[in-house]
Protein backbone atom coordinates (compact mmCIF):
# COMPACT_ATOMS: atom_id res chain seq x y z
CA UNK A 1 0.00 0.00 0.00
CA UNK A 2 1.26 3.67 -1.19
CA UNK A 3 0.95 6.83 -2.42
CA UNK A 4 2.17 9.40 -4.69
CA UNK A 5 2.06 12.78 -2.79
CA UNK A 6 3.61 16.47 -4.08
CA UNK A 7 5.36 17.66 -0.98
CA UNK A 8 7.04 21.09 -1.62
CA UNK A 9 7.01 21.06 -4.66
CA UNK A 10 8.47 17.39 -5.30
CA UNK A 11 6.62 14.06 -6.07
CA UNK A 12 7.22 10.99 -3.20
CA UNK A 13 6.20 7.27 -3.16
CA UNK A 14 5.50 6.98 -0.19
CA UNK A 15 4.09 3.98 2.48
CA UNK A 16 3.34 3.57 5.73
CA UNK A 17 5.98 3.98 8.80
CA UNK A 18 8.34 5.24 5.69
CA UNK A 19 11.10 7.95 6.50
CA UNK A 20 11.13 10.73 3.93
CA UNK A 21 13.71 13.68 3.63
CA UNK A 22 12.14 16.64 1.92
CA UNK A 23 13.04 20.34 1.63
CA UNK A 24 12.73 22.19 4.84
CA UNK A 25 9.40 22.36 5.75
CA UNK A 26 7.87 25.39 8.05
CA UNK A 27 6.61 23.40 10.99
CA UNK A 28 8.71 22.62 14.44
CA UNK A 29 9.85 19.89 14.83
CA UNK A 30 7.45 17.19 16.43
CA UNK A 31 4.28 18.29 14.93
CA UNK A 32 1.88 16.92 12.54
CA UNK A 33 1.69 17.90 8.55
CA UNK A 34 -0.90 16.69 6.49
CA UNK A 35 -0.42 16.81 2.62
CA UNK A 36 -3.56 16.87 0.20
CA UNK A 37 -2.34 16.65 -3.25
CA UNK A 38 -2.18 13.09 -3.19
CA UNK A 39 -1.84 12.12 -7.20
CA UNK A 40 -1.77 8.00 -6.94
CA UNK A 41 -3.35 5.39 -4.07
CA UNK A 42 -2.61 2.15 -4.51
CA UNK A 43 -4.20 0.03 -1.43
CA UNK A 44 -3.20 -3.39 -2.85
CA UNK A 45 -6.66 -4.29 -4.74
CA UNK A 46 -7.22 -1.03 -6.53
CA UNK A 47 -5.01 1.80 -8.14
CA UNK A 48 -6.81 5.29 -7.89
CA UNK A 49 -5.27 8.08 -10.33
CA UNK A 50 -6.32 11.36 -9.90
CA UNK A 51 -7.03 14.13 -12.20
CA UNK A 52 -4.61 15.97 -11.36
CA UNK A 53 -5.07 14.83 -7.73
CA UNK A 54 -7.56 12.53 -5.65
CA UNK A 55 -10.26 14.65 -3.93
CA UNK A 56 -10.62 13.67 0.06
CA UNK A 57 -7.04 11.52 0.01
CA UNK A 58 -4.02 12.82 2.10
CA UNK A 59 -1.43 11.92 4.15
CA UNK A 60 -0.68 12.28 7.46
CA UNK A 61 3.43 13.04 8.89
CA UNK A 62 5.35 13.91 11.30
CA UNK A 63 8.39 16.10 11.47
CA UNK A 64 10.89 14.40 13.27
CA UNK A 65 13.91 16.71 12.53
CA UNK A 66 15.53 19.74 10.48
CA UNK A 67 18.77 18.97 9.25
CA UNK A 68 21.57 19.78 6.32
CA UNK A 69 22.26 17.56 3.83
CA UNK A 70 25.70 16.42 2.38
CA UNK A 71 27.49 18.52 0.74
CA UNK A 72 26.90 19.43 -3.23
CA UNK A 73 30.61 20.85 -4.94
CA UNK A 74 28.83 23.10 -8.01
CA UNK A 75 32.39 23.22 -10.35
CA UNK A 76 32.52 24.62 -13.52
CA UNK A 77 35.43 25.44 -16.06
CA UNK A 78 35.94 26.77 -19.57
CA UNK A 79 39.35 24.61 -21.11
CA UNK A 80 42.31 26.52 -22.37
CA UNK A 81 40.81 30.18 -21.00
CA UNK A 82 42.11 29.55 -17.02
CA UNK A 83 38.31 29.54 -15.93
CA UNK A 84 37.24 27.84 -12.70
CA UNK A 85 34.76 28.08 -10.32
CA UNK A 86 34.68 26.21 -7.64
CA UNK A 87 31.21 26.57 -5.48
CA UNK A 88 29.13 24.48 -3.23
CA UNK A 89 25.95 24.57 -0.64
CA UNK A 90 24.44 21.92 1.93
CA UNK A 91 20.52 21.67 1.16
CA UNK A 92 18.27 22.35 4.05
CA UNK A 93 15.85 19.35 4.60
CA UNK A 94 13.27 18.48 6.83
CA UNK A 95 13.15 14.68 8.03
CA UNK A 96 9.17 13.18 8.04
CA UNK A 97 7.78 10.12 9.17
CA UNK A 98 4.57 8.83 6.95
CA UNK A 99 2.12 7.95 10.28
CA UNK A 100 -1.30 7.14 7.91
CA UNK A 101 -2.46 6.99 4.74
CA UNK A 102 -6.20 7.74 3.84
CA UNK A 103 -8.23 7.43 1.13
CA UNK A 104 -11.45 9.39 0.51
CA UNK A 105 -14.63 7.77 0.66
CA UNK A 106 -13.50 5.07 3.59
CA UNK A 107 -11.77 4.78 6.60
CA UNK A 108 -7.89 5.45 6.55
CA UNK A 109 -5.68 2.99 5.02
CA UNK A 110 -4.10 2.02 8.51
CA UNK A 111 -7.13 1.40 10.03
CA UNK A 112 -7.74 -1.16 7.30
CA UNK A 113 -4.47 -2.77 7.46
CA UNK A 114 -4.97 -3.13 11.28
CA UNK A 115 -8.11 -5.26 10.42
CA UNK A 116 -6.72 -7.00 8.17
CA UNK A 117 -3.97 -8.07 10.15
CA UNK A 118 -6.51 -8.76 13.04
CA UNK A 119 -8.46 -11.24 10.93
CA UNK A 120 -5.12 -12.71 9.60
CA UNK A 121 -4.28 -13.27 13.40
CA UNK A 122 -7.23 -14.26 15.12
CA UNK A 123 -9.96 -16.53 13.18
CA UNK A 124 -13.59 -15.56 13.79
CA UNK A 125 -14.69 -18.52 14.74
CA UNK A 126 -13.43 -22.56 15.83
CA UNK A 127 -15.76 -24.06 13.10
CA UNK A 128 -14.47 -21.50 10.34
CA UNK A 129 -10.47 -22.67 11.38
CA UNK A 130 -11.63 -26.12 11.08
CA UNK A 131 -13.37 -26.00 7.51
CA UNK A 132 -10.08 -24.23 6.65
CA UNK A 133 -7.71 -26.76 7.76
CA UNK A 134 -10.10 -30.14 6.25
CA UNK A 135 -10.02 -27.81 2.85
CA UNK A 136 -6.94 -29.62 0.63
CA UNK A 137 -4.72 -26.55 -0.23
CA UNK A 138 -5.09 -26.22 -4.48
CA UNK A 139 -1.09 -25.57 -5.95
CA UNK A 140 -2.10 -21.66 -6.21
CA UNK A 141 -2.49 -21.56 -2.77
CA UNK A 142 0.25 -23.34 -1.96
CA UNK A 143 2.56 -21.19 -3.73
CA UNK A 144 1.31 -17.76 -2.10
CA UNK A 145 1.92 -19.08 1.48
CA UNK A 146 4.43 -18.36 3.73
CA UNK A 147 7.45 -20.87 4.97
CA UNK A 148 5.83 -20.44 7.93
CA UNK A 149 2.51 -21.68 6.73
CA UNK A 150 3.32 -24.21 4.92
CA UNK A 151 5.61 -26.01 7.53
CA UNK A 152 2.11 -25.40 9.82
CA UNK A 153 0.33 -27.55 7.01
CA UNK A 154 2.79 -29.71 6.42
CA UNK A 155 2.83 -30.93 10.22
CA UNK A 156 -0.87 -31.23 10.07
CA UNK A 157 -0.09 -33.89 7.12
CA UNK A 158 2.11 -35.55 9.34
CA UNK A 159 5.37 -34.74 7.40
CA UNK A 160 8.92 -35.08 9.52
CA UNK A 161 12.07 -33.15 8.47
CA UNK A 162 10.03 -29.96 7.81
CA UNK A 163 12.46 -27.83 10.02
CA UNK A 164 15.13 -27.80 7.84
CA UNK A 165 13.35 -27.56 4.56
CA UNK A 166 12.78 -24.37 2.74
CA UNK A 167 10.11 -23.37 0.38
CA UNK A 168 10.55 -24.78 -2.42
CA UNK A 169 11.28 -28.37 -0.70
CA UNK A 170 7.70 -27.77 1.09
CA UNK A 171 5.64 -26.52 -1.75
CA UNK A 172 7.00 -30.54 -3.19
CA UNK A 173 6.15 -32.45 -0.44
CA UNK A 174 3.31 -30.80 -0.13
CA UNK A 175 1.85 -31.15 -3.52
Amino acid sequence: MYAIVEIVGQQFKVAKDQKVFVHRLKEKEGSKVSFDKVLLLDDGNEVKVGAPTIEGASVDAKVISHLKGDKVIVFKKKRRKGYRVKNGHRQYLSEILISNISSPGSKSLKKVEETKLVSKIKPETKEKSKKVAQLKPQKEDILSMSVSELKILAKDKGLTGISKMKKADLIKALS
